[in-house]
């Protein structure tokens, strides 16, 4: 068993291993964490209003 031999079988695993991981950060995890960035923001707008309440002249 040599050194050579393992690295033959182990690249073709780890480029398959390198493209999903890639494909999952595209496609899921990025997606993923940028909803929540904007429904986060949306929130925070949402209960500052309640506390602030709404933007605009203030009322006569």
């Amino acid at each position: 068993m040599s050194a050579a031999g393992d690295d033959t079988h182990g690249r073709p695993r780890r480029r398959r291993m390198e493209i999903f991981a890639f494909l999952f950060l595209t496609a899921v995890l990025m997606p993923a964490l940028a909803i929540a960035a904007v429904g986060s923001y949306g929130l925070a707008v949402w209960v500052y209003q309640i506390a602030a309440g709404p933007p605009g002249p203030p009322a006569r």
